[in-house]
């Protein structure tokens, strides 16, 4: 009977740790999924808020694209792109006519990395699918870079 019951105990332990990790992933995930719709989707896309795209972007963050002739890539920074949403915000392009919505398809984290992959709407019309990078730093999740593909 102690033997059977030393069981139960030690499956129910392992049970609660492998449950809190369980636990501690999805409050990563949730954690990433509001820092692309804080920095991404408002801050750059939908409201042109520089304060949410400088605490959500790390400043290393580069889009990365397919050139034209597929032959190469080009590149650009965080610090650019934000130049853009500021230029925007002046000339009264916010908020844009048509809102942008995100569909999460997949959010993954393994210790400090973490990946997601969304799909872009303009309005009801699927515009990109994203793939995001994103690195836990000491003040939080930011994201380090995007690939994409235009639809």
């Amino acid at each position: 009977m102690k033997k059977l019951f030393s069981c139960v105990f030690v499956l129910m332990l392992f049970s609660s740790f492998l449950l809190s990790g369980d636990m501690d992933i999805e409050k990563e995930k949730a954690a990433i999924k509001k820092v692309i719709l804080s920095a991404y989707r408002d801050g750059i896309v939908n409201v042109g808020d520089v304060e949410a795209i400088k605490k959500g972007f790390h400043p290393e963050f580069n889009l990365l694209g397919l050139n034209k002739d597929k032959t190469g890539i080009w590149k650009l920074p965080i610090a650019d792109w934000t130049k853009h949403v500021e230029k925007g915000k002046k000339e009264g392009k916010y908020p844009p006519k048509e809102k942008v919505s995100f569909k999460f398809l997949l959010v993954d984290v393994v210790g400090d990395a973490g990946f997601a992959k969304i799909e872009f709407y303009k309005g009801e019309k699927l515009a990109y699918t994203d793939f995001l990078s994103l690195y836990k730093f000491n003040d939080g999740w930011k994201l380090v870079a995007k690939i994409y593909n235009e639809h």
